[in-house]
């Protein structure tokens, strides 16, 4: 399962995307250190399955946060991410995705 949020901005949506398994986690890596725990609230919406995401309206995506095997794995499948954006950190993948506009 993975956790959805939707942030409404002015300048578009903000996707957050985590699996349920990682939300309470700090994730090291020598000096990278990725605090999932401290943000959780940022990342906890509605928790969904994979299949679920596929009908999860991305337009007007203007980023999104991804952390975790299952999330990256469908936000893949619905092209937000490309593949070879994905780093990892401790073992997780995570990725970042900005759309901009000129």
């Amino acid at each position: 399962m993975i956790y959805l949020k939707i942030h409404e901005t002015q300048n578009g949506k903000i996707i957050a995307m985590c699996d349920e398994s990682l939300i309470d986690k700090v994730l090291r890596d020598g000096e990278l250190i990725l605090d999932i725990k401290s943000y959780a609230d940022f990342y906890r919406g509605s928790l969904i399955t994979v299949q679920q995401f596929a009908d999860v309206s991305t337009s007007k995506m203007s980023s999104a946060n991804i952390v975790g095997r299952e999330a990256i794995d469908a936000a893949i499948k619905k092209k937000v991410i490309d593949e070879g954006h994905v780093k990892m950190i401790n073992g997780v993948p995570y990725a970042q995705a900005f759309k901009v506009d000129f």
